[in-house]
């Protein structure tokens, strides 16, 4: 006798809320093991691939490709036990450790097997059953969906069953009005039901165009301009106009959704400027001397000695010199923590947006083994492989732009930590050097701290500490 379980996005961790669909895995009817990858999600922190708890056959899909879902709801079914062509059974325990289910132990991984779809039955007695047909599976007009309405008069699908425990009806119209009129609404986000009863809608009388009838956040906002009325949105932080502009001709233009990546980002950097009263200083610095000590390393063999591996390393000493900077602000304490050890974030710029991967205890780290985990973390970086814990717990942020070709920045703190150190190109400029005018490898080297954990004082000692260390490395030597 087969079992449909459901199984829910998880929590990703790290406080992550929702996730955009990238790509499904699996088609339904294919034949999953435990810990079998079923969907690629996009997190505001990495791509992560989803393994499913359960062995079975999937028995329906929630979401298409590009759709963002909340935590908890439903990402697929599973029909697992009975005559269905388990690989992994119900009750063997999954070995991923995804918040939210799972620590058994793991099994191999097989092959994914195409089957036909599997439609599990509802008979009289109220048992499950595996007895259901390819066409039974597909909607009415034949094509594959979430366990299809096509069936027989009295026979229903464990999806619409499932529906029904959630509170939806069978948004695919099926059914008759009256059950419609006075039934569940299909509608899961609390945020959609506020956005209808702002705008006086009934969403008993919308369609949704989401898995199962869903009545998505779309559905409202368009019948709202149908009815020719103007969709409120959620409460926001007001943003002025600028002058001469008008909601019509703000709709002429091209709107890009801020999520994902972009949404995280914007959501710090605006948090960051709302809560940190930052300032900056920067210093000119002749490199030339750095340089040469990188290139003599190299010369010597072994591993090469990347130039961001030698500036982090100048990095962590002057935070051991000033502490302040290596710190955040806990406002509801009114207290400034002091971190004991140095995760040090490196801004890299990726095809997906900006990232801040994070080297884990950077200062007990020497110049190899910096530079084989920026180059680590760089590969991952571009090829979308970074992991959530990879994103996050930085305590003092590096940010190379002179990869782009420019000199200086003021840079924008990453929340919450208390400073960020930017480092322009390297060019040739004409430079005084031991009383002559020469030309030299020159850098711009600037510093934007949180004014609230010390004063320019503290900034100015560690910024001339990183530029001396530029000019004259044997200065680095004092602090090994």
């Amino acid at each position: 006798m087969a079992q449909v379980l459901e199984f829910k996005l998880p929590d990703l961790g790290e406080g992550l809320t929702e996730a955009e669909i990238v790509r499904w895995l699996v088609e339904v009817g294919d034949v999953v093991a435990v810990d079998q990858p079923v969907v690629e999600v996009e997190t505001a922190k990495a791509m992560v691939e989803v393994p499913c708890p359960y062995g079975g056959v999937v028995t329906a899909r929630f979401g298409e490709e590009g759709t963002e879902l909340p935590v908890g709801s439903p990402l697929l079914t599973v029909a697992v036990g009975g005559d269905a062509p388990v690989s992994g059974g119900a009750d063997e325990g999954s070995g991923n450790v995804l918040v939210g289910y799972g620590t058994g132990a793991p099994v191999a991984r097989r092959r994914r097997v195409r089957t036909s779809p599997v439609a599990p039955v509802r008979p009289a007695g109220g048992a499950l059953s595996n007895g259901g047909s390819t066409a039974a599976a597909r909607g009415a007009d034949g094509t594959p969906g979430p366990l299809g309405t096509g069936r027989g008069p009295g026979a229903r699908t464990a999806a619409s069953d499932r529906t029904d425990a959630r509170g939806l009806t069978d948004g695919r119209g099926h059914g008759n009005a009256g059950a419609r009129a006075t039934g569940p609404v299909p509608v899961i986000s609390p945020l959609v039901r506020r956005i209808a009863r702002e705008n006086g809608l009934d969403l008993r009388e919308l369609t949704g165009s989401g898995p199962d009838g869903l009545i998505l956040r779309a559905d409202v906002e368009h019948a709202s301009r149908s009815a020719g009325g103007t969709t409120r949105q959620p409460e926001t932080l007001a943003v002025p106009r600028p002058p001469g502009t008008t909601p019509a001709a703000a709709a002429d233009g091209t709107r890009v959704p801020l999520r994902g990546i972009r949404g995280a980002v914007a959501d710090k950097l605006s948090r960051s400027r709302h809560e940190i009263p930052d300032a900056t200083c920067w210093v000119d610095a002749d490199a030339t001397e750095l340089l040469a000590a990188r290139a003599a390393m190299n010369a010597a063999g072994g591993p090469k000695i990347s130039l961001l591996a030698l500036l982090a390393r100048i990095c962590t000493a002057a935070l051991a010199r000033h502490p302040e900077l290596n710190s955040t602000v806990d406002m509801e304490a009114r207290e400034i923590v002091r971190l004991g050890h140095v995760h040090l974030g490196f801004a890299a710029q990726t095809e997906r947006g900006l990232v801040v991967p994070v080297v884990r205890d950077a200062h007990t780290r020497d110049a190899q083994s910096l530079s084989a985990e920026f180059a680590r973390l760089t590969e991952a970086a571009r090829t979308g492989t970074l992991t959530p814990g990879d994103l996050t717990g930085g305590t003092f942020t590096l940010n190379n732009y002179g990869v782009f070709g420019v000199d200086g920045s003021t840079p924008i703190i990453n929340h919450p930590e208390a400073a960020m150190l930017g480092v322009g190109r390297i060019i040739p400029k004409p430079w005084v050097h031991q009383g002559e005018l020469a030309v030299r490898q020159v850098v711009q080297l600037s510093l934007t701290f949180d004014h609230r954990v010390c004063d320019g004082g503290t900034a100015g000692g560690f910024l001339r500490y990183v530029a001396d260390c530029v000019e004259q490395p044997a200065v680095l030597l004092r602090s090994l």
